[in-house]
């Protein structure tokens, strides 16, 4: 009978022992995050042709911004895109392009898929779509990089136009 009282106990000892468990709790939070790297101003100038007859000269375009991100859904939430416009009015005959390249760098997840080169206005329009669970990495050489260049659009609205700031305003959303 002692016997058979201590298999038991050894018996429960060891089953606590071996099937134990213990429950652990995590939360994950839905993120969204969006930058322009590097931070700073750019400059483009149109150059005067030197010889009667020739257009303007465009200006070369941009490639130093880079947009970075970080997105966390919801289990059934909506992807997430990015859009651009211009804050201010356009220059009158200036055409400001914009195009995002696919991503690159030290990100993962479901990336965004950028659009094709777009002309800026003031009405928000998607340069990037289908953003999931995803980073892009922080910093240039991470995330899409921005392609940004300016060419006239109608020569009969152009007027000469000095240190004429645009703002460029950038938008995550679902």
């Amino acid at each position: 009978m002692i016997l058979i009282r201590s298999i038991l106990l050894i018996f429960f000892i060891f089953s606590g022992l071996l099937y134990s468990q213990a429950t652990v709790t995590f939360t994950l939070p839905v993120v969204t995050l969006m930058d322009v790297e590097p931070a700073g101003n750019m400059t483009l100038n149109f150059t005067a042709p030197t010889e009667a007859g020739n257009p303007l000269v465009n200006p070369t375009p941009n490639t130093s911004k880079w947009i970075n991100y970080t997105s966390a859904i919801a289990t059934g939430g909506l992807s997430r895109r990015i859009t651009a416009a211009l804050i201010n009015q356009p220059i009158p005959g200036v055409n400001i392009r914009l195009q995002a390249a696919t991503a690159s760098g030290t990100g993962g997840g479901a990336l965004g898929t950028p659009s094709a080169q777009v002309t800026l206005t003031t009405t928000p329009i998607t340069i990037i779509s289908g953003i999931g669970g995803a980073y892009t990495g922080n910093g240039v050489n991470n995330g899409h990089r921005l392609t940004i260049s300016l060419v006239p659009g109608t020569y009969a609205n152009l007027s000469p136009q000095a240190n004429t700031v645009i703002t460029i305003v950038y938008t995550i959303t679902e």
